[in-house]
């Protein structure tokens, strides 16, 4: 039995991610016990994977950032965790988030960065006529999207590919990534 790192997801929608990490972390080689899932959003589906796998959660808005910020900081201190991801996740946390956690943070993006950095990412690579894309699992600083990247996954871009297919395609692949990343940080 491995000695878990208390973790804390942050969630804005369908948890898909979530539910994938939730998974793995049943495996007792698996680095991560989730101790708390957090959202802005009360309506996330992803809250379901939350109730179903008995993980408590907790919803803050995020029109106020300061509270936002500061509410979840409260909750992470109260159950000691030292490790939070980013799984579809809507909101930038700040400078002053990110210093005052001082563990480590790490998000899913749906793109092989550092290119298309952002929102809109796979309207933007289409448009850029990309032959691959892909995910990336990166450490989270203050800069958007530039942390060091822990793994990336490859796809390639069908001609008739849409935005829709194409994330559904990067999601598979994230559903997988995800886990390998988590691993390798605490390897």
């Amino acid at each position: 039995m491995v000695n878990k790192i208390k973790t804390c997801v942050f969630i804005s929608g369908n948890g898909s991610n979530l539910k994938s990490i939730i998974k793995s972390s049943r495996d007792c080689s698996f680095p991560i016990r989730i101790e708390l899932i957090i959202s802005n959003n009360i309506k996330a589906k992803g809250i379901n994977f939350a109730k179903k796998f008995s993980i408590p959660y907790k919803f803050f808005s995020s029109k106020n950032k300061i509270q936002f910020e500061r509410n979840c900081l409260f909750e992470i201190k109260k159950r000691k965790i030292k490790f939070l991801c980013l799984a579809g996740f809507k909101v930038i946390l700040s400078k002053n988030f990110i210093r005052t956690f001082g563990q480590k943070i790490i998000n899913i993006h749906p793109s092989l960065l550092p290119k298309y950095k952002g929102l809109n990412t796979h309207r933007r690579v289409l448009e850029s006529n990309e032959k691959y894309s892909g995910c990336t699992v990166h450490f989270v600083t203050p800069a958007l999207d530039s942390g060091k990247i822990i793994l990336q996954k490859k796809v390639l871009i069908n001609n008739n590919e849409t935005e829709n297919s194409l994330k559904k395609k990067i999601l598979m692949q994230e559903h997988k990534l995800y886990p390998q990343s988590i691993i390798s940080v605490f390897r």
